[in-house]
Order: structure tokens, then C-alpha cells, then sequence
């Protein structure tokens, strides 16, 4: 069966329309298909790096998920894992991806990981990158002042540029210099679109099911790949997962590490036979 080969400019935006959104969504590369997810306020600029170092080998396709980035809130405010999940397999559908590996950082490593626990039959390989999904004992500043009742209102009408650059450098290990004005910019613009800012307190808000007693049931090769600063228990806890840590970068690896990224996951696919 011949590999997929889709549109030579990474930076092509194209828009599909799911469950009442019109998704923007960019897919470049030729080989087997490698979806990637990203992370809570980003968006699927948060992979040009890995685009650029992983678009030979494989047929990359990266989405603004709802309420981030310009496909802004869903229409229901339904921002369960599980509704995520839905849309992210309708998308596939729509855009004729029957099956495919899926790489995912934080918010996105846990809409990747139920993908496999739900729909392995759509997913050929899973790698999370400083995944959420465990019940967290602290929240990021950010996050815990949008549960609270008195800020909710606020951060519904505004989230200053400042507050965006200090949340995105306390996001990065320390001595990590990817967070310039460029970068405070493009994420203030995203959080600041129509829907976007109440779409983060709604999501912040939303209780989420644990579902971490069922990693053990994830049959598809894995893939964790994480940073010393941060402590995760899904290799213990997903069978056969390989582990690869970085010991000096933050939270936001795809970016601030991305030959590093790009080196392991291209290595974990290609001896698993997931290469163009």
C-alpha cells in the first residue's frame, strides 16, 4: 500500500468543518500518517520545529483543537477528554486518515492516550510528551486562578500579554530561550480571539474522569518521552512503554528540544516499522 503524500507547504492552513467547528488544521510530508496534539492554550504552531525535522519520513497532520488557536470554543463548551477524543476521530475521518500514529504534549499526550484506549483500531503508535491525566495535587498558576469564582469573570474578558509571557517562561526549563516576543505574541493573539479566553476558565473548570487505572489496557507500542523536572508514572504504567527523558527542558519539549523530539520518536517509529 502506498504511503500518503500530501501538500509540500507545512504553513498551509486548510479547514474542515466537525461537529459544528471549522477546524484549521495543517498536513504536510510523505510517509505513514503522524498526528500531533498540542497542549493547553497552544496551538498547532507549537509543532513547526518537528514539522521541519520529521515531514521527510512521515505525512504529518497537526490541528488547532477546539477552544485554542483559530477553531476557537466548541459550540457545546464540551471540553471533556472524551468530547475531544469524538472530535479528533471525526477530524481523522474527515480528512481521510484511517489510521495513524499520534504524538501529543501535555493536554494533547491525554487526548492521545484515551485515543488508544478507545479507538486502537485508528491507532497504529502513541507518544506522550509530558502528558497530563493523573489527578494533580498542584496546578499551574495560571489554571488554579481560573477555578477560582472571582477571577473566572475576568479572565473571560481579558488575559494580559504579560501574564501570557510569564506563564510560557515558567513553562520552559530554566536557561530555555524560545520564549521571545515573537512566540508572547503568537499565544496572546490565539488566547485573546473571540471565545478562546472563556473556552481556557471552561475547560479549567470541567471536571475530567480519571481513567489512569485503565493505562494497563493500552496495547500499542508507546512512547514517553518526558523531563526530569517533571515526574510522570505513565511508562510504570502503560505495558511495554519506552521511556526517554530530558534532563534540562520544561514542560514545553516539542518546542524547546525539537532535534531532540524528533530524533527519538523518528528512531521509536522506524524500528517499529512505522517509516516512509
Amino acid at each position: 500500500m502506498a504511503h500518503a503524500s500530501s501538500s509540500p507547504d507545512p504553513r498551509a492552513d486548510r479547514f474542515v468543518d466537525v461537529d459544528g467547528m471549522s477546524i484549521r488544521y495543517r498536513r504536510s510530508g510523505t510517509g505513514p500518517p503522524l498526528l500531533l496534539l498540542h497542549g493547553t492554550t497552544s496551538s498547532l504552531d507549537h509543532f513547526d520545529g518537528l514539522v521541519d525535522r520529521l515531514g521527510h519520513d512521515h505525512d504529518l497532520t497537526r490541528l488547532d483543537l477546539p477552544g485554542f488557536g483559530v477553531t476557537g470554543p466548541h459550540p457545546r463548551r464540551d471540553y471533556r477528554i472524551g468530547s475531544y477524543v469524538e472530535v479528533v476521530s471525526r477530524f481523522l475521518d474527515e480528512v481521510g486518515i484511517e489510521r495513524c500514529a499520534v504524538l501529543g504534549n501535555s493536554l494533547g499526550g491525554n487526548i492521545a492516550w484515551n485515543l488508544a484506549l478507545d479507538l486502537p483500531e485508528q491507532i497504529s503508535a502513541l507518544v506522550v510528551v509530558n502528558a497530563t491525566g493523573y489527578p494533580e495535587k498542584e496546578l499551574p498558576t495560571g489554571m488554579a486562578l481560573a477555578r477560582k469564582p472571582w477571577v473566572r469573570p475576568v479572565l473571560r474578558r481579558v488575559m494580559p500579554r504579560g501574564a501570557v509571557e510569564k506563564n510560557l517562561r515558567a513553562a520552559v526549563g530554566v536557561g530555555c530561550t524560545i520564549v521571545d516576543d515573537a512566540m508572547v505574541d503568537r499565544v496572546h493573539r490565539h488566547w485573546s480571539r473571540p471565545g478562546n479566553r472563556g473556552a481556557f476558565v471552561d475547560l479549567v473548570n470541567t471536571d475530567q474522569i480519571d481513567r489512569t487505572g485503565d493505562l494497563t489496557r493500552i496495547a500499542v507500542p508507546t512512547l514517553v518521552l518526558g523531563s526530569a523536572s517533571i515526574p510522570s508514572r505513565f511508562a510504570r504504567d502503560i505495558p511495554g512503554a519506552v521511556e526517554v527523558i530530558h534532563p534540562d527542558a520544561g514542560h514545553l519539549l516539542p518546542e524547546e528540544q525539537p532535534d531532540w523530539v524528533a530524533h527519538h520518536v523518528a528512531a521509536f517509529l522506524a524500528e517499529r516499522g512505522i517509516t516512509g
